[in-house]
C-alpha cells in the first residue's frame, strides 16, 4: 500500500478517460464510448428481413404480370367487339339499302322498256339518267346479256328453245335485266334458253334404225 490510502486498495489509473481492470490490467472503454459504439455501429445484416423484402418483391411483380395480362385481354376484346359492332352496323346498313334498291326495280324496268321503244327523251330522259347514275353510285349494277352461257346461279329461264347454232344453254334472249347489289345477287337475269339441236336428233336417228 501507498501513503494515503489507510489501508483502502489503490484506485486503477485512468488513462485517456479509459479504465484499468485492477485484476487483469486491460484497458476499458468508458461508457459513453460503448454507448457511442454501439449507436455508430453497423448492425449485423438480418437474413430474414433480406428474404421477406425479396419475396415481397417477386410477389409485386407477379401481381404486376397479372394485371398487364388482364389489360390485355381486355383491349383485345374491347377491339373485337368494335369490330363486330362495325360489321354488325354495315350489316344492317346494306339490308336497308338492298331493301330501297329492290322497291326501285320495276322503275329501272320501265326507263329500260322507254328506252327501247326509243320513248326515252326531253325532261323524262334527263330525270331517267340521274335515277339510274345515283342507284349505279350506291353499288348497284345490271347484268345478263344476250349470247352469254345460261347459269341458273344468275339467270332464271323463262322460254326454252333448241337451236343448230348453240354448243351449250345458251341465253338466246334477255326478257329481264338482272341485278346486283356488289356480290349479292337482288334479281336473276330472266332470259330465253336455247340448247343445242342435237340433243333431239339423236333419239329420232335411233327410233329410224329400228
Amino acid at each position: 500500500m501507498t501513503e494515503g490510502t489507510h489501508g483502502f486498495p489503490e484506485e486503477p489509473v485512468i488513462r485517456d478517460k479509459r479504465r484499468i481492470d485492477p485484476q487483469t490490467g486491460e484497458v476499458r472503454s468508458t461508457a459513453a464510448e460503448e454507448g457511442a459504439a454501439r449507436e455508430g455501429g453497423s448492425a449485423p445484416a438480418d437474413s430474414t428481413s433480406s428474404g421477406g423484402s425479396s419475396a415481397e418483391l417477386d410477389e409485386a411483380r407477379n401481381a404486376l404480370a397479372e394485371r398487364t395480362l388482364d389489360l390485355q385481354r381486355l383491349q383485345a376484346e374491347y377491339a373485337n367487339y368494335r369490330k363486330r359492332v362495325d360489321r354488325d352496323r354495315q350489316a344492317v346498313g346494306e339490308v336497308a339499302l338492298v331493301k330501297v334498291l329492290t322497291e326501285l326495280l320495276p322503275v329501272l324496268d320501265d326507263i329500260g322498256r322507254a328506252r327501247d321503244h326509243g320513248e326515252l327523251s326531253g325532261g323524262f330522259k334527263s330525270v331517267a339518267e340521274s335515277l339510274e347514275s345515283i342507284v349505279a353510285k350506291m353499288g348497284l349494277q345490271s347484268f345478263g346479256k344476250k349470247g352469254e352461257p345460261f347459269d341458273p346461279v344468275v339467270h332464271e329461264a323463262l322460254l326454252h328453245s333448241y337451236a343448230p347454232d348453240v354448243t351449250e344453254p345458251t341465253c338466246v334472249e334477255i326478257l329481264q335485266p338482272g341485278y346486283q347489289f356488289r356480290e349479292r345477287v337482288i334479281r336473276p337475269a330472266r332470259v330465253a334458253v336455247a340448247e343445242p339441236a342435237e340433243a333431239t336428233e339423236a333419239p329420232a336417228s335411233e327410233a329410224d334404225s329400228n
